[in-house]
Formats: C-alpha cells, sequence, structure tokens
C-alpha cells in the first residue's frame, strides 16, 4: 500500500523489519508440539540472561494434562497467547487456519496444523465444522474468565461452540496446502445437517450436536461459508485471491533459514543477537 520512493523509502524498511522480527517471532515461540511440549515440560526457571533457554520463565507445571493427552507426534499448532510465565495453549481456529492461508506459518508448519485438525477430527470436526477452539473452558476457568458469562457456557457460541462459517477458510487452508480431501470430508459432515436444521449461526455441545441455544437461523455467513467452500472446491485454482505464499525476499534478513524441504530451520541462540523480540 506504501509507494517505495525517497520519501518512503526508510518506512519501508522500518516495516520490514518488523515483519521479520514478528514471523520469526511467532514461528519460533507461539508454535508447539510433541516435541517443543517436552522441550518445556524439562525447562528450568529463573533464567534471566540473552542465552537462556527459556526465555520467558514459563513452569513446566503450568503445562495442561489435557494438552499432554491431546498432542500426538503427528501435528501441532500455534497457541492462542503468550506472555512472561504463562502460555495459552487453547488451539482457535481461525487463527491457526488463517496462519496456513497467509503464510504466517511455515510450510512445514502448515501442513502440521491441517495434520493435527485431521488426527483430532472428533475434536474439532464432530458433527459440525469447525471448533472455534479447544477445549472449552469449564468450571472455575469458565466463572474468573468469562465471568460466569451465561452465552459462553462450556461448549457454547465462542467457549467451544462449532461455527460452520469457518468452513469456507479451513477449505481455503487445505486447497493451498494441497489437501483439498480434508475439506470435501468436512463438507460432507456439514451437508448432512445444515440444510435441514435451517442454517444455523452455531452449534452446541462438545461434539456440535445441538444447535445453538441462542443460535440464529438462516443466517447469511453460514450459507456464505456453504457455497463459498463448494466454489473452491469445483475451482481451486480461485483459493489463490485469498492466500498468502512464502515472502522469502521478506525474510531473508530473518534467522530462519530455508531448508532443503522447503520448510525453516530455527536457531533460537543465533536469533538472540539479530532479532529484537
Amino acid at each position: 500500500m506504501i509507494i517505495d520512493n525517497n520519501g518512503s523509502r526508510n518506512l519501508v524498511r522500518a516495516i520490514k523489519n518488523r515483519l521479520r522480527a514478528l514471523s520469526f517471532h511467532i514461528r519460533e515461540y507461539y508454535w508447539v508440539d510433541i516435541k517443543k511440549i517436552n522441550e518445556i515440560y524439562r525447562y528450568k526457571t529463573e533464567e534471566y540472561s540473552h542465552v537462556a533457554i527459556n526465555k520467558f520463565n514459563f513452569y513446566p507445571e503450568q503445562i495442561p494434562a489435557w494438552l499432554v493427552e491431546w498432542v500426538r507426534d503427528e501435528g501441532g499448532y500455534l497457541i492462542g497467547n503468550l506472555q512472561p510465565t504463562h502460555m495459552d495453549y487453547l488451539f482457535f481456529s481461525l487463527g491457526n487456519i488463517w496462519a496456513v492461508a497467509s503464510s504466517l506459518a511455515t510450510p512445514t508448519q502448515a501442513q502440521n496444523i491441517l495434520s493435527l485438525i485431521e488426527a483430532k477430527w472428533d475434536d474439532l470436526i464432530g458433527e459440525m465444522p469447525l471448533k472455534i477452539c479447544y477445549p472449552a473452558l469449564e468450571y472455575e476457568e469458565w466463572r474468573i474468565i468469562t465471568g460466569s458469562d451465561p452465552k459462553n457456557t462450556p461448549w457454547s457460541y465462542h467457549n467451544g461452540g462449532s461455527w460452520p462459517t469457518l468452513l469456507w477458510q479451513f477449505t481455503l487452508a487445505c486447497i493451498k496446502m494441497g489437501r483439498p480431501e480434508l475439506a470435501r470430508k468436512a463438507l460432507e459432515v456439514a451437508e448432512k445437517r445444515l440444510s435441514d436444521d435451517w442454517w444455523p449461526e452455531y452449534y452446541d455441545t462438545q461434539t456440535g450436536r445441538f444447535i445453538g441455544k441462542q443460535s440464529r437461523l438462516v443466517r447469511t455467513w453460514t450459507i456464505a461459508g456453504y457455497l463459498t467452500c463448494k466454489m473452491f472446491l469445483e475451482n481451486p485454482e480461485m483459493a489463490s485471491i485469498l492466500t498468502c505464499e512464502e515472502d522469502l525476499h521478506l525474510l531473508e534478513g530473518c534467522t530462519c533459514a530455508l531448508t532443503k524441504g522447503g520448510g525453516k530451520k530455527f536457531s533460537r541462540h543465533a536469533a538472540g543477537s539479530q532479532v529484537l523480540v
């Protein structure tokens, strides 16, 4: 959007430098898979130097029990939030899908995100695609974080509800990564109920079995999401309009080095002196 001329050159350079730092930061510190979780599990705490491995002083005891059983050898994902001593390990579908579509994630990470969705199909797709987040906040967490919000009860609305409109965005990511069969499988699940249920806004329960208790019917974005999904699967070349390929020029100054497979290899020790995070 910014014209590259003498007046804007310094601004463009500053933007590119910031994007390189942010790309590294997200890809390195927000990514979790079974290997990373096991690394966190063995972290030492109270490290405060530029060579510290545990840069954010995470406490291994904060790894939730559900995560240890949920993440398998295949796949991984970008966590919801990260701050000193705390990681939000929830799986947020929308952010991870767009990380794939926009190339915020590396090609290898993008494939692993889709592999995780495939491996945890019953949890994330269930009887209606697609869980907005997993797992839902329950008990004390629900009371404290949502303020006992009656609309966001566990496995409802934004607290683990299933939103059919996410189907087209999932399809976009699948086509980009050459895995349209996953999108077709999800579409088949949705087609069993959407029309008969009058195109609800969202679904409730852990598997998305019930129409949401406050869900509005005949929702434009539910219908549009379904039609867009069908359109992309019939004309996959159209998906390129809304996806971004890896910007190698942007990342050439980043410490993420290309591997032979087209993914990224991280060096967090080298990054300490080159990228300000």
